[in-house]
């Protein structure tokens, strides 16, 4: 029981550090936009701030006076009281531009949620230290452990306990409950820390000081495991959705490996791990450069299983080259800054200085040799020299797996591309192809997702393709939309292909966050200067904007808001909630429709949208267009949302239900405060 303050202090607190992760996630996604460099930009922050407090708790930790410790970590543990009840400061940085937000991202959780999340990562390495001070007979790692544990379990709650039953506010609200009863029951741990214990525990024998190049060791082993932690996130979540859902399975992987190699040396099998690092490496990076003609669940399921076998290289030789005691927060502290290192790179150096997700097979290669460089200083030279094919075998697959990311690296993308770009919002690829019949065509590409598709032969060039084409929703709900002088938005602008719809005296209004979109339309296709509509631009998030007209007291009075502002197959969600729903309410004129593009191959949307109309007291009609490659037509889903009874019945629609499958008649509406995408998932 001596040591129970110890347990529930260590456990409780790193649940509550990598709980706030996906709360404060929910909370910021929105209002920047929805990508998934968004999630990027959190994990800098919390990786950051990790390593403020690991060198907080090596500082406190190193002063000889115990009790003048546990006195500074109490006024501190009550300072950060002030930072309750758990909620955003937008307020500060309220972000209305395209510019990348990563700053104004930064600035708005540290005022939310600064204080805590630094006290929070400094209990773990903290607490072991008084621990192994009050119990200098006992091992402190073990309780790194059980901390990597708790976080653990925060992750793989959250999805499936956490966001599909609690309100986002109620999450908030519970956590800062359980943070208050956290800083009582650690200000108890650090009150009864005995005065005397520092000295004596601190003169027992121990080992030298880590070198420099011990040192250099683990912040590279931890800097390979979360740049490719961040680099798994992102392949995944620009595929899917920007959601807690697929941000905690690598994040839960990633703490995974630190709990079991730090649990007991039996869980990190150095032959083993290292073999398998040699396969799924060139495999992970196989997958990401034929990405698109793979299945998205292959993909997830090769990317976790690489992100486990490699971090499971890094931790366990992080685990295999940890100190004496009297140096855990040292290591503890490296690690941290080669976590933070790596989310520097990932969020800030990589999308500016590569065109390509460079950055996932250069984490793969680093742990490949890292592991290969944490064997040779423990003697495995010798061993290879006398022809041990039990360390050749495995030294040889880390080689391998090492030098094929290199290769994957160097040989770029072989595809015929015209052009590329990467910011904030993620990569845009321009490819030029012919086709048999209309020649040749260019196509504007985000991940495995067309944006656009033009013909550059006459008349082909004014064909309106990929998801707009004459066959599609949004066409034939344009079409039937015959009123002079059309006022349309359209939330998304791809390559422009919406503008060929548009005819003399219309106004089209296009919302797009992303600046290099913009570039690419006006650069490579024609749609937007050929049409015969006035068309403008408005950069920022549409809902961000939208909001922004109201609060000036112009709104606009659209008859037409099309929404298709997918980011590769992701969605932002803010986009298709109840509140935003009421936003482009207010912006629609009498009878307006809204167009929502609901394609999408691992999601099913229909739910969601006939919420969406529910929500309004609207009728929702879904219309269906197969793929024509002679058209260059995508196959596409729209549904038309709309309490214009008249325009219903032109559109052939006296039945919103009858156009629906009736094998799934459910009705979801999302809010900002409650979404999940457990149930539209496509299994």
């Amino acid at each position: 029981m001596a040591n129970a303050p110890f347990l529930i202090s260590i456990f409780l607190g790193a649940f509550l550090l990598f709980q706030v992760q996906p709360i404060m996630g929910r909370f910021v996604l929105p209002r920047y936009g929805g990508g998934p460099q968004v999630w990027t930009a959190c994990m800098l922050f919390f990786q950051v701030l990790l390593v403020g407090g690991y060198a907080y708790a090596h500082w406190l930790g190193s002063r000889a006076n115990t009790r003048l410790q546990s006195w500074i970590h109490i006024a501190l543990l009550a300072s950060s009281l002030v930072f309750l009840p758990l909620t955003p400061r937008f307020s500060v940085a309220y972000a209305t531009s395209a510019a990348d937000p990563s700053l104004a991202i930064l600035a708005v959780l540290a005022l939310s949620i600064g204080g805590p999340y630094l006290l929070l990562s400094a209990t773990g390495p903290l607490l072991q230290r008084w621990f192994h001070l009050s119990h200098p007979d006992q091992s402190p790692w073990r309780l790194y452990s059980l901390s990597n544990l708790g976080s653990f379990l925060a992750l793989l709650t959250y999805p499936f306990a956490v966001e599909p039953f609690l309100r986002l506010q109620t999450q908030a609200g519970l956590w800062s409950i359980l943070y208050v009863a956290f800083a009582i029951i650690c200000s108890w741990t650090a009150w009864r820390l005995h005065p005397t214990t520092a000295p004596a525990a601190d003169r027992e024998p121990e080992s030298a000081p880590p070198t420099l190049a011990t040192i250099a060791l683990w912040i590279g082993l931890a800097a390979a495991g979360s740049t490719l932690l961040l680099a798994t996130t992102n392949l995944i979540s620009q595929d899917v959705a920007v959601i807690p859902f697929l941000w905690v399975a690598p994040l839960s992987i990633y703490l995974l490996t630190f709990v079991l190699v730090f649990e007991h040396e039996r869980w990190y099998h150095r032959f083993t791990f290292a073999t398998a690092a040699g396969i799924l490496a060139p495999a992970g990076c196989a997958i990401m450069v034929a990405a698109i003609a793979i299945s998205p669940w292959w993909q997830l399921a090769v990317y976790l299983a690489a992100l486990f076998v490699a971090c499971m290289v890094c931790h366990g030789e992080l685990s295999l080259s940890r100190p004496a005691r009297r140096y855990l927060t040292t290591f503890y502290l490296a690690i941290a800054i080669g976590g933070a290192l790596g989310g520097v790179f990932v969020a800030l150096l990589a999308p500016r200085i590569f065109t390509e997700f460079n950055e996932y097979p250069i984490a793969l290669a680093a742990a490949c040799f890292l592991g290969f460089a944490g064997w040779m200083r423990s003697g495995a030279l010798r061993q290879w020299t006398s022809r041990n094919l039990a360390i050749r075998v495995p030294l040889m697959a880390l080689l391998i797996g090492g030098l094929s990311a290199i290769v994957t690296v160097t040989s770029g993308n072989k595809q015929p591309i015209l052009a590329a770009a990467r910011n904030f919002y993620g990569i845009l690829r321009l490819t030029e192809r012919p086709d048999g019949s209309n020649g040749p065509f260019r196509q504007l590409t985000h991940g495995r997702i067309r944006h656009g598709l033009q013909f550059q032969r006459e008349p082909q060039r004014s064909w309106p393709t990929s998801y707009y084409g004459p066959h599609s929703g949004a066409a034939i709900a344009l079409t039937a939309l015959d009123a002079p002088s059309r006022r349309i938005a359209v939330v998304g602008l791809g390559a422009g292909t919406l503008a060929a719809w548009g005819r003399p005296g219309d106004s089209i209004s296009f919302y797009e966050i992303n600046p290099q979109v913009v570039d690419m339309a006006h650069t490579w296709f024609s749609y937007l200067q050929d049409s015969k509509a006035a068309t403008d631009i408005v950069l920022g998030d549409a809902r961000v904007q939208l909001e922004r007209e109201l609060r000036s007291g112009s709104p606009q009075p659209f008859d037409v808001i099309a929404v298709d502002a997918f980011s590769s197959d992701a969605i932002p969600l803010h986009l298709l909630t109840a509140e935003c729903a009421d936003i482009y309410r207010h912006h629609l004129a009498p009878g307006g429709v809204i167009l929502l593009h609901i394609s999408n191959i691992l999601l099913n949307l229909d739910p969601v949208a006939r919420g969406f109309a529910d929500h309004l007291g609207w009728k929702a009609a879904l219309f269906m267009s197969p793929e024509d490659e002679s058209t260059g037509e995508s196959a596409a889903r729209w549904v038309v949302i709309t309490a214009n009874e008249s325009f219903l019945r032109k559109l052939g629609i006296t039945n919103d239900r009858a156009t629906w499958p009736a094998n799934d008649p459910r009705l979801i509406t999302w809010t900002d405060d409650f979404a999940s995408l457990w149930h539209v998932l496509k299994f």
